[in-house]
């Protein structure tokens, strides 16, 4: 059994989407990223930190998925990191009506020791130079850093996410995002570039429309599965994140074939986390439906051919 270092926020989100609203719920990168990965056989721990708003149900929820919170921080008197958003009918953009920091303002990652020579390292959207520090802190290289970022990092702290990126195995970002970081519209042309920053691996999600993965002259796409209903599509790069992390960890295996494993269970997780509410799918998800929807992506993908 492999281990996984998550780090990332934990958090309260508002969400509204054509099909309605929510008041503040459970929500955060690395919360996502813990549930998908706890559909596999792993040790995880979480760092991160909430103010003592955070209510204990939402502790326990996590405790109960087997994820290690010792290093998730309470804050006495402090508030948890809130994000409020607003989907545009076609759920793909949205608007951020509220960001509040609290608690995340000051947030200093501290790895609990025992996982410290974790397999897998999973950095989640935060501050460079916060993911810098996790590395830092680790007794041994991992088998695998993967690190996800957004544009808010370019925009304001490009010379500083640069550096962490030299530091990571697996970069996992979205088409605008890839295309922001290196001003390549092409896609494989980003992939290139972003590679001889450092990474080996550069994963590139373009939500409904699934994800590529890229190592050398390697491309491999995965789908997104087609599905009835969508509701918000909040936390679906994390739960994928998760997955993709969580397999990997759990097989111990980072060739370049299993990583195609892992976009596709990364995949699979995301697709379910979108067919509720925040977290809710993920919290009460069952391992045969993960198996039984794998089935649906293999039968999707798979296609024999007659060359000439």
């Amino acid at each position: 059994m492999g281990k996984l270092l998550i780090v990332g926020t934990v958090a309260f989100d508002a969400i509204e989407t054509p099909f309605g609203k929510t008041d503040k719920i459970l929500g955060g990168a690395a919360t996502y990223i813990g549930l998908a990965a706890s559909q596999f056989e792993v040790e995880s721990a979480i760092v991160s930190v909430v103010g003592d708003d955070f209510q204990k149900e939402y502790l326990d929820l996590l405790e109960s998925k087997n994820i290690d919170i010792s290093s998730l921080e309470v804050v006495k008197g402090g508030k948890t990191f809130f994000w409020k958003g607003k989907y545009h009918n076609d759920l793909n953009s949205r608007d951020t009506l509220t960001t509040e920091l609290n608690t995340l303002a000051n947030f200093n990652p501290l790895v609990p020791d025992n996982f410290k020579n974790a397999d897998v390292v999973m950095l989640g959207n935060l501050h460079p130079g916060v993911q810098m520090s996790v590395i830092n802190q680790m007794d041994k290289r991992p088998k695998l850093i993967i690190l996800d970022t957004m544009n808010f990092w370019m925009d304001n702290t490009l010379e500083q996410l640069i550096n962490v990126i030299k530091h990571i195995d697996v970069l996992t970002i979205n088409d605008e995002e890839a295309r922001q970081l290196t001003n390549e519209y092409s896609l494989v042309k980003a992939a290139e570039a972003i590679q001889k920053m450092g990474p080996k691996y550069v994963v590139i999600k373009k939500g409904e429309h699934g994800a590529l993965l890229f190592n050398e002259d390697n491309v491999f796409f995965a789908p997104a599965l087609p599905l009835e209903e969508v509701f918000d599509p909040t936390g679906a790069g994390d739960t994928f994140a998760g997955g993709f992390a969580g397999y990997l960890a759990a097989t111990e295996n980072t060739s370049f074939s299993n990583l195609k494993n892992a976009v596709i269970h990364g995949s699979n997780l995301a697709s379910f986390c979108v067919e509720r509410f925040g977290t809710k799918r993920m919290k009460d998800l069952e391992r045969d439906d993960v198996n039984k929807r794998l089935h649906q992506f293999k039968a999707l993908t798979q296609f024999d051919i007659e060359l000439q």
